[in-house]
């Protein structure tokens, strides 16, 4: 009797392909990073949550290893390829055709849900612009606390500490707060673009959330105070005291609940972060479990846990189980933990959950790589695990590619009422990579219904035959989406915000471009506003010599020269800047980054260094930074008489008292006027302004700022003072002591936010490292005179108190003059401090006779201290070190020949 061929055989061929390739909804992913940011996140961090100095042991964690051999395929380098040939094909490629990588990562998405509240706008692309590379339309998931955040910085960025005085602010901003907070939240409802919502207070305080709306709400009150006097005093927003997070959620929840259009149907889905994360999470308070009455309370919420919770998994298992609108999400742990650690997390989803309550995420972000390592590595892993399921009998291959089926497309499709549909040739083909995928939404009920919610009523894979996607109800009322094509070209700059600023100042004819040195030497170019708009819309840079970043103040040459060589300069838009109506140009000015010629950032360049380390503050330190700098400057008079042996007095005489305004200083009132007005033209606010002891010598207090805006504000703010001083034939100079018994510095006053987690351990990593710290932050043997005198002028840290800063907390660096390059000074502290935080050091000021011993007698000591510290030379870029070492040699070389008049002189012209 002739035997008939099994049909096992082709039904598990057809599983492979099915899951391999068939089309997914991304359900919670964030956005791809803008060109100008991507080098300030360590490409590494796509395989791990490791951060700071723990990020180092991750080439050798099986996550890494796994991802660099699929990474090597990606990029069709070899299999003996270490990482560093990886990085360098992926920026080859990036180079020469970005598109193809992006098309390459994101194939087999049908469609993300993009938390657009990770990245705000001038780090990340907006949502839709997605839409790219998907074949349907992106959706947002709304982040309630940036919402919140974002609502309070508006609602009190005017505010100061006199307002918390009046007796209704608190109250008025309370209502404001909640009512504008509502208002977005039903206005997100209303919008087709919102898909859900989600909270991070996992992150913030943890999920024993209050389950009662009206505890909650009663709670909230002395919290919220407190939070607002934080946001007014410190200017940060971020929220993260535990009653203000609780009744944000309970009040999203309400709102929610109080939307719906019939009493039988479901909201929006929330998501929740549950599990795996960075150090910032608290472990013991991200078990899902907390959440059970919280669930029970808002039976007509889905509720989305992600990230498989993990190492939480069969608590959020049971979870999804055992109540009909709870989800579980299948992301992060891909491509985050080993393989084997993915296939048991998802055992241990499988142990309870059904599969019509699972569903895929990438939770990729930043890099197009994370999105296609997330789906290459779980179409591997899940067929791995249906094979094993089929081979015990547990499972059918029809009911395992059914499941397949439901957790890649189906689950997500109907539950966040997206109603797409993905055409899919379920043929195996010999290249079953050459895929057809069409995308049209089938028009489902406009109202929502739990009947139709896979995993409540209607099981989608216990029938002997494939699942589908529900049929449609009704004709599409559109056809196939149409999407813009990808841009031409690298998206370098932000050209809506240029055009936007050219539209608001039609004025502007020239664009002065700059970039400040080793030396602290700002250098410009200045190009036409036609030249700039075609820069910015072309995507290009200007090129220049490599020798302008290696010579000294006199254009002597130094062995830092390469004249062979070019750097690329690429205008920050973030810091384009009028000027003010002094300048005979009307004119606007711009603060640059270092690129080499495939636009990726040099490790040299100082500014893109500073933004380097400040990301390492804020995303793997949870910390932001506020910094304030004081302009501490000597207006000096040039004399006319010939047989005088100093070429400038200063600009007032003896007997001044600092703080006062005495007669004389009163004639000079109207040139001080004028630079504090021309400051004002240019949206420079200043804090204070006040005379010093010295003679001719001001104080010009700046406010705090992130750091980038704050060294963008310094260096504009010391051009226009110098620029009126010189309209006024007077020259203003920083040198720390430009006449015997005037001292000058820069001193920053720095906030770290939270304060409370690690201003200790950071302040404790600077006095550690501040030796070779000064090597930065006092450059010159002038910088030093003052230093051990006995006064607490230069004082290395000490706590300020009002009105310096709105904060007692804040603490100032005194050891910081006006000679000093301010990126690499403050790049220095930053760095000293992030080791730190990573080595738990402990170090208060003890005294300013102790603390004072710290600060080397000189500037030799201090380059050779820093040619010691090992650790904080290896926290910064290397090529940064050598190149101002270099520099600093050669610099001294050249001033020791110099004799002492000629010396400060020649100082006093150049600062």
């Amino acid at each position: 009797m002739e035997r008939t061929a099994s049909p096992a055989r082709p039904t598990v061929d057809q599983l492979r392909h099915i899951a391999s390739n068939y089309p997914i909804i991304d359900n919670h992913a964030h956005n791809l990073i803008l060109p100008s940011h991507s080098e300030t996140i360590p490409f590494e961090t796509i395989a791990t949550e490791a951060q700071g100095r723990a990020l180092r042991d991750t080439f050798k964690s099986l996550s890494h290893l796994r991802a660099a051999r699929q990474l090597r395929q990606l990029f069709e380098v070899g299999e003996d390829a270490d990482w560093d040939d990886v990085l360098e094909q992926r920026v080859e490629w990036l180079r020469s055709n970005s598109e193809r990588l992006h098309q390459r990562c994101f194939e087999g998405v049908h469609a993300l849900l993009i938390d657009d509240g990770l990245a705000g706008p001038e780090k990340g692309y907006p949502y839709d612009y997605h839409d790219h590379y998907t074949k349907a339309p992106s959706k947002r998931i709304v982040r309630i606390e940036t919402v919140a955040e974002r609502l309070m910085e508006n609602l009190v960025m005017d505010a100061s500490e006199d307002d918390l005085g009046r007796g209704k602010f608190l109250q008025e901003t309370w209502v404001n707060f909640t009512d504008d907070f509502e208002g977005e939240i039903q206005e997100a409802i209303e919008d087709d673009n919102v898909a859900g919502f989600k909270s991070v207070i996992c992150y913030r305080t943890g999920l024993d959330i209050e389950p009662e709306y009206e505890q909650a709400a009663k709670a909230v009150g002395h919290h919220f105070e407190r939070y607002v006097k934080n946001c007014i005093r410190k200017r940060s927003y971020r929220i993260e005291k535990k009653h203000l997070n609780d009744y944000l959620v309970l009040r999203t929840l309400e709102i929610l609940s109080d939307r719906l259009p019939r009493s039988d149907s479901l909201a929006k889905p929330f998501q929740l972060h549950t599990g795996l994360g960075d150090n910032d999470i608290k472990l013991l308070e991200s078990n899902p479990a907390f959440l059970q009455s919280l669930i029970e309370n808002y039976p007509q919420v889905p509720f989305v846990l992600l990230h498989l919770s993990y190492p939480y998994t069969r608590e959020a298992g049971y979870l999804a189980t055992v109540y009909r609108h709870v989800y579980l999400d299948i992301g992060e742990v891909f491509p985050m933990i080993s393989r084997d650690g993915q296939k048991a997390v998802l055992r241990q989803a499988l142990e309870l959950v059904p599969g019509s309550k699972l569903m895929y995420s990438s939770n990729g972000r930043w890099f197009p790589e994370a999105y296609w390592l997330a789906n290459t590595q779980f179409r591997e892993v899940w067929f791995e695990l249906l094979m094993e399921y089929i081979e015990k009998g547990d499972l059918t291959p029809y009911q395992a590619i059914g499941m397949t089926k439901d957790i890649l497309f189906n689950n997500s499709n109907v539950l966040y009422d997206l109603r797409y549909e993905a055409v899919f040739d379920e043929t195996v083909q010999a290249a079953p990579k050459q895929l057809t995928y069409n995308s049209k939404p089938d028009a489902l009920s406009p109202s929502r219904s739990p009947i139709a919610t896979p995993g409540l009523n209607a099981p989608l894979f216990n029938q002997p035959g494939p699942s589908a996607t529900p049929a449609p109800r009704s004709v599409s009322p559109y056809s196939q989406p149409t999407f813009p094509p990808p841009p031409k070209v690298p998206q370098v700059y932000d050209t809506q915000r240029f055009d936007k600023f050219k539209e608001e100042n039609p004025n502007v004819k020239f664009i002065y471009i700059q970039w400040l040195e080793y030396m602290a030497k700002i250098r410009s170019r200045i190009v036409s506003i036609k030249e700039f708009t075609r820069m910015v819309h072309d995507g290009s840079r200007i090129g220049i010599s490599q020798h302008n970043t290696g010579t000294l103040q006199n254009n002597t040459v130094t062995p830092d020269v390469n004249a062979t060589e070019q750097i690329y300069i690429e205008p920050d838009l973030r810091s384009l800047r009028l000027t003010d109506n002094k300048d005979p140009l009307p004119a606007a000015t711009v603060l640059s980054y270092w690129r080499s010629e495939n636009g990726s950032a040099l490790p040299g360049d100082p500014r893109h260094s500073l933004e380097t380390l400040v990301n390492d503050l804020q995303y793997n330190h949870a910390t932001s930074l506020l910094i304030g700098f004081e302009i501490e400057v000597v207006f000096l008079s040039r004399n006319s008489d010939m047989a005088s042996t100093d070429p400038y007095s200063p600009l007032t005489g003896k007997y001044i008292h600092g703080g006062t305004f005495n007669p004389e200083q009163w004639l000079r009132k109207p040139f001080v006027s004028e630079i504090l007005i021309a400051l004002e033209e240019t949206g420079i606010d200043i804090e204070q302004l006040h005379a010093e002891n010295g003679n001719g010598q001001y104080n010009f207090i700046l406010p705090p700022q992130p750091p980038l805006s704050a060294m963008d504000t310094l260096i504009h703010a010391r051009q226009l003072i110098a620029r009126v001083a010189a309209l006024h034939g007077l020259r203003a100079t920083l040198h720390p002591q430009p006449f015997e018994g005037v001292t000058t510095a820069a001193h920053a006053r720095i906030s770290l936010h939270p304060a409370d987690r690690h201003k200790q351990f950071f302040v404790g990593g600077v006095l550690r490292h501040l030796p070779a710290i000064c090597a930065f932050t006092l450059p010159e043997e002038e910088s030093y005179k003052s230093v051990h005198d006995g006064d607490d002028t230069n004082r290395p840290s000490r706590r300020t108190q009002p009105p310096l800063s709105p904060t007692p907390s804040d603490w100032e660096f005194r050891p910081l003059d006006g000679l000093a390059n301010p990126y690499l000074a403050l790049c220095a502290i930053l760095a000293a401090g992030l080791l730190g935080l990573a080595a738990n050091e402990n170090e208060e000021p003890a005294g300013v006779d102790a603390v004072t011993r710290l600060v080397p007698r000189s500037v030799g000591e201090a380059v050779d201290a820093l040619r010691r510290d090992g650790d904080l030379r290896e926290a910064l870029p290397r090529e940064l070190v050598q190149g101002y070492l270099r520099m600093k040699d050669a610099e001294r070389e050249m001033l020791d020949r110099m004799g002492e008049r000629e010396r400060r002189v020649f100082l006093i012209e150049r600062y």
